[in-house]
């Protein structure tokens, strides 16, 4: 049976299917990766640059709360650069994850906030699904990083 090539370095094969597999799995890392690491590199550089609206919703318990926005931006920032370096790319993954984790309670005073003003913008079409989603932010982290691997993993076989 004739191989036919279907991308530099990658061809298709009935015989090889999961090398097809393998190639759009590590094309979709590849671009996870480079969309989360802008969005904390974007993050990093408004903490960094107008950090007003950050420290509005900053909890009153964080001490130094002016220090932490502008030390948390630039840490969204080398973090998100990390992910580039092979040997950093496994601790900043789970440095982005932790982040994600402990800027959680700000995302609930923000919504908590929200509902309490009158005007109630953004609201809860806003608010819902950003706190909804800060689990798949996390994951997100740990994926691209190569921390962890579900649920992509190929299917293993029984032992029997």
């Amino acid at each position: 049976m004739r191989r036919r090539s279907i991308g530099p370095g990658v061809l298709a094969c009935p015989f090889a299917p999961g090398i097809v597999r393998r190639h759009i799995g590590s094309l979709a890392k590849t671009i996870a990766k480079a969309l989360l690491a802008a969005a904390f590199v974007m993050a990093g550089i408004l903490q960094l640059t107008a950090p007003e609206p950050f420290l509005a919703i900053t909890p009153d318990w964080v001490v130094w709360p002016q220090t932490v926005i502008r030390v948390t931006g630039l840490l969204e920032i080398l973090g998100a650069s990390a992910l580039y370096v092979p040997r950093l790319r496994r601790a900043a993954g789970l440095a982005l994850a932790a982040y994600a984790i402990c800027v959680f309670p700000a995302n609930i005073k923000h919504a908590m906030d929200s509902a309490a003003e009158a005007s109630a913008f953004p609201g809860w079409w806003y608010h819902g699904p950003r706190l909804a989603l800060q689990p798949i932010i996390v994951w997100w982290a740990l994926w691209c990083s190569g921390v962890i691997d579900w649920p992509f993993h190929g299917r293993r076989k029984s032992p029997d």
